[in-house]
């Protein structure tokens, strides 16, 4: 049933709404299960691949038909395993052996675990775990040998944190330890999924060759459930943040959840998403050597989940009080746009990358390496998708030309306007100059301007410039005055 609480959510966000509703209605599988060839040990599998995984199942059950079974039995049986190394209620000397030797109980058939608490939410799986023996040995026997090795190699590794955990109260004290238990917990995951992806043709063998690639891609994913989970952990009595680097901001782990400490909070969990950060880029380098769409998609949904939960958990104290996760909207969204390829899923990085350097405060102690941890994935991002491609430059340098000549167009367009004008401004002037002159002249023959003698005046004075008349005129005169004035 519906909540009133997440109708008035969705009412103030559409657009988280329309992601869901996108996804559930436009969404189609790469590969779908096909139940009627099933045997009902496979269909107890899917059921308990259902139960036990929430962000698992639904990208396990659209892989390829070749990988389907091999990867539910891994997770599977590792989940068991995780189970078993889980519940604090088992004692450390009944625990070890078991942890060690799970991979063996893989050849007995119908074994099962009781020794689980009730309120253990996987407990069922191992009280039912006959199912996963049985389709285990009708798989390929190269998967059987990838699915076994992993296994014992994890429970040595899960036991020896076991014998040290009940020992010390600070199981995990540098971040060389951290980063080890990771692995064991969750690197050997990336590498037994390498290995069945090489084996089933669906990834470069090169993978192989990189096994820093694959541990990342595991470890990646552990750290950011280590930190988003630190309440629950913590209200369970358990401590996986490493004490090196808890110990630069509070004297004891439980001041973090202390109101009074809420800044060392914030940079403590801000130090831990920075440690998380070093293994981003490699993750991305590891998709790029997938070759089948239901594998890139099954690798791609988990890796953008967790960049955009460590984007809600950098700077967010709430993780401290209770188990914070991204929206349903948000995920479906991340979920259409990662399942695309390796360059939209790439983008995702991008923006919550971005989003984490905006949240980045100057005041962190670890600002500037938080900086640089950004830039070295976004850097990285940029090195294989351009932000710029050469066809976007080319296109732009086809643009400005055309943009230059439709300037040059309208400038000659101007220009040529402009002559006209200044013709038709001559024109103008002359016309109103002679209106004027014409308007002067009829005024002044209307007053009685006697207009034939002036002109006859102004021809007589032409007349005598023409012929220098003009000139001798007064010598003449002063000459005939002289002799008149000697006669009298």
């Amino acid at each position: 049933m519906v909540k009133a609480s997440e109708v008035v959510f969705y009412l103030l966000h559409p657009q988280q709404l329309r992601s869901i509703i996108q996804w559930k209605v436009w969404h189609n599988a790469v590969h779908e299960r096909d139940e009627s060839k099933e045997t009902e040990a496979t269909k107890q599998c899917f059921k308990y691949l259902n139960l036990t995984s929430r962000s698992f199942s639904a990208v396990i059950q659209e892989l390829h038909p070749e990988l389907l079974l091999p990867v539910t039995l891994f997770y599977l049986v590792l989940r068991g395993l995780d189970t078993i190394e889980d519940d604090t209620s088992i004692p450390v000397k009944k625990k070890e052996p078991v942890l060690r030797n799970f991979d063996e109980v893989l050849d007995i058939d119908g074994w099962t675990y009781t020794e689980n608490r009730p309120e253990e939410k996987d407990r069922e799986l191992l009280l039912n775990y006959g199912c996963v023996i049985e389709e285990f040995k009708k798989t390929k026997p190269a998967y059987q040998v990838i699915i076994k090795d992993i296994a014992k190699r994890m429970g040595n590794g899960m036991a020896d944190y076991c014998v040290k955990s009940e020992n010390n109260q600070f199981a995990v004290i540098t971040c060389a330890e951290y980063d080890q238990y990771c692995y064991y917990v969750a690197g050997l995951v990336g590498e037994g999924l390498t290995r069945m992806f090489v084996e089933s043709k669906f990834g470069n063998p090169v993978l192989l060759d990189r096994p820093n690639l694959h541990n990342s891609m595991g470890i990646f994913l552990q750290k950011t459930n280590i930190i988003r989970d630190v309440r629950e952990d913590f209200d369970d009595h358990r401590i996986f943040w490493p004490k090196e680097i808890w110990s630069k901001h509070v004297d004891q782990f439980e001041d973090l959840f202390k109101p009074e400490y809420k800044e060392q909070a914030l940079n403590c969990s801000a130090e831990m998403v920075l440690n998380a950060l070093n293994h981003a880029d490699e993750c991305l380098f590891y998709m790029a050597g997938l070759r089948e769409q239901s594998v890139f998609n099954f690798c791609a949904i988990p890796q953008t989940m967790a960049i955009a939960t460590l984007d809600l958990c950098f700077r967010n104290y709430p993780m401290f009080l209770r188990n914070v996760k991204i929206t349903k909207g948000e995920a479906c969204q991340i979920m259409i746009e990662s399942t695309q390829n390796l360059q939209v899923a790439c983008e995702v990085f991008r923006r919550h990358i971005h989003s984490i350097r905006k949240k980045n405060r100057p005041q962190d102690p670890n600002f500037l390496k938080i900086s640089i941890a950004c830039g070295k994935v976004e850097q990285f991002i940029e090195s294989i998708f351009p932000s710029q491609k050469v066809e976007d430059i080319m296109a732009k340098n086809k643009a400005d030309e055309a943009r230059a000549a439709l300037a040059q167009k309208e400038k000659e367009a101007a220009d040529s306007r402009g002559s006209k004008e200044t013709l038709a401004l001559f024109g103008a002037v002359v016309l109103m100059l002679l209106f004027i002159t014409a308007t002067m002249v009829a005024v002044a023959w209307f007053a009685g301007a006697r207009f034939d003698v002036a002109f006859e005046e102004v021809k007589k004075s032409w007349g005598q410039i023409l012929s220098g008349d003009v000139f001798k005129g007064p010598q003449n005169a002063t000459s005939t005055d002289t002799v008149s004035h000697g006669e009298l």
